[in-house]
């Protein structure tokens, strides 16, 4: 079977990882290919934040889960967060930010990591705590966040469900 269609239909959702943090090596391959992400008119507008510092990923897991009411880590002890953000006033900022989010997930996977599409950044940098770490970073605090792309090595192997029938109609 072809190398990237093999990879598309063996990457997973993880949800448990290992204590050891991305190295600056995979973590580079990783976000570069976000960089290559398809977008509207090229026009290349998405930003990925890389949080590898503990205390700002415990920080934001915090607001993370301060959205659904709950405790607990919803980056599942991921030491890597990459916080894909976008332009709300570009026509198709968030669909050109998911994009960027498959690619992190496939390169990931790619150079042998684990990930998962963690929701709920929009609430976060909605949020005046959200607004104060854009302004932290440097970034505009009109950016809308559409995704937390946890990284790291995986403490799990999960199996791939069976795919439901009826998904697909050639006409």
């Amino acid at each position: 079977m072809n190398e990237v269609l093999n990879s598309l239909k063996t990457r997973r959702s993880i949800r448990a990882y290992k204590d050891t943090q991305v190295p600056d090596e995979l973590l580079d391959q990783v976000l570069e290919a976000g960089l290559y992400a398809a977008s509207g008119m090229n026009n290349q507008k998405v930003i990925m934040v890389a949080v590898r510092d503990k205390e700002t990923r415990d920080y934001m897991s915090r607001l993370n889960a301060a959205v659904m009411g709950r405790d607990g880590d919803p980056f599942y002890g991921a030491p890597c967060v990459i916080v894909v953000l976008y332009d709300p006033s570009y026509f198709t900022g968030r669909e050109d930010a998911s994009l960027v989010m498959g690619n992190l997930m496939e390169a990931a996977h790619a150079v042998g990591l684990g990930s998962c599409w963690i929701h709920r950044a929009y609430q976060v940098f909605e949020s005046p705590e959200g607004k104060a770490l854009l302004r932290k970073w440097g970034l505009p605090e009109t950016l809308t966040g559409v995704g937390n792309c946890i990284l790291g090595y995986a403490d799990q192997e999960p199996v791939a469900k069976p795919r439901l029938d009826g998904r697909i109609i050639k006409i």
